[in-house]
Order: C-alpha cells, then sequence, then structure tokens
C-alpha cells in the first residue's frame, strides 16, 4: 500500500497533481512520461496508478478539479438572495479570478483536451455544460425579470463571456498591470454592459 503523505504532510494525490501540472505545462502533456511525473513527486509508478489510473486521468483531474470548484461557487452565487444583477456579476467576475488563480491548469486543459479518452472528453463536456447551462440560466431569469435586454440570445452572451475566459491563458501574466481582480471586474462590466436593456 502507498504512503498517503510525504514527510511534510502532503497528500500523494496532491503531490502527483503538482507535478503533473506543472511537467504538463511547462513541456507539455503528449512530452511528459509517467516516470518524469513520478519521479517530481517523489514517488513510484505503483502509487500513481494507485491513485491514477493512467496519465490520462491525471490531465482530466487537472481539469475537473477546477470546474468543481467553479461549479460550487457559480451554485453560490446562483443561490444568493442578492438582486439578479449582483448574482450575475459576482459569478462573471469569479470565473475570472479563479480560472487566472488557476491559469496553468486551464493552459493545459485548453492544450491537451484532445488527448483524453472519449469517455473522459465526453465528461469533462457534460460537466463544461453543466456550469454553462447554470449561468446562461442566471442571464435567462434577467431577461425574463426585464433587467437584462433580451436582444442578443443568452446563449450567445454566455459564448461572449467565456470566450474571454478561455483566452486567459493565452494572455495574462501575473507580473503584468493588471491584478486578477481587475480583470475580473472589467470584463464582468463588460458583460452587464452587454445586457443593459
Amino acid at each position: 500500500m502507498p504512503r498517503t503523505t510525504d514527510g511534510d504532510g502532503t497528500p500523494v494525490p496532491q503531490r502527483l497533481l503538482a507535478a503533473a501540472t506543472r511537467l504538463f505545462a511547462e513541456q507539455g502533456y503528449d512530452r511528459t512520461s509517467v516516470q518524469e511525473i513520478v519521479e517530481a513527486a517523489g514517488v513510484t509508478k505503483g502509487a500513481l496508478y494507485h491513485y491514477f489510473g493512467s496519465k490520462d486521468d491525471l490531465l482530466h483531474e487537472v481539469y475537473a478539479r477546477v470546474l468543481r470548484v467553479q461549479q460550487e461557487r457559480l451554485d453560490a452565487y446562483a443561490n444568493a438572495d442578492e438582486p439578479i444583477e449582483k448574482r450575475l456579476r459576482g459569478a462573471a467576475a469569479d470565473v475570472v479570478v479563479t480560472t487566472i488563480e488557476n491559469l496553468d491548469d486551464a493552459m493545459i486543459f485548453f492544450r491537451s483536451m484532445h488527448h483524453l479518452s472519449p469517455e473522459k472528453n465526453k465528461q469533462v463536456r457534460a460537466e463544461r455544460r453543466r456550469y454553462h447551462e447554470r449561468f446562461r440560466a442566471l442571464i435567462e431569469e434577467g431577461q425574463v425579470a426585464g433587467v437584462f435586454s433580451t436582444a442578443t440570445p443568452a446563449d450567445l452572451v454566455v459564448d461572449y463571456h467565456f470566450g474571454s475566459v478561455h483566452h486567459l491563458s493565452t494572455w495574462y501574466r501575473p507580473e503584468g498591470p493588471m491584478s486578477p481582480q481587475e480583470v475580473a471586474d472589467h470584463l464582468a462590466d463588460l458583460l452587464l454592459r452587454a445586457l443593459r436593456p
């Protein structure tokens, strides 16, 4: 049975994910071997296969862990007892901040998603669709209430916002002039301006 933690108490699955994320971001998924991952994590191949069935499983988890956090936070915004504009703006800004906070994960995913097995690819698409549908439901709620314009279909508004989010990994730099929150505020404001009646 593999050890579950190292000397400082870091669980082996977290060490494996951290090593895989760093290597996938630096070298690319297809140019990173299982051996390099286990050496960087300081574990055996047996430990990797105990927690993750394959390199494909590691790639899936790199993205899925971020999406789980984003889904939980979106659900919290959507369910809050606040006006719809405030809930949508909070959700729109939050997905920007959480993407920037996990920029390597986002870059790896969009660069390497095609390497996922058909089953994992289908699973990820379903998870993303669930997130986008919940986000779209907020826009539709505001449109039905007359708070947001119906001139542009909600699906296009969602695509507009997430197009910006999905490109963050190509241009955002932590050492740049804007903080994650500043970028998030600008993009959320753009979204709300696009929805004004």
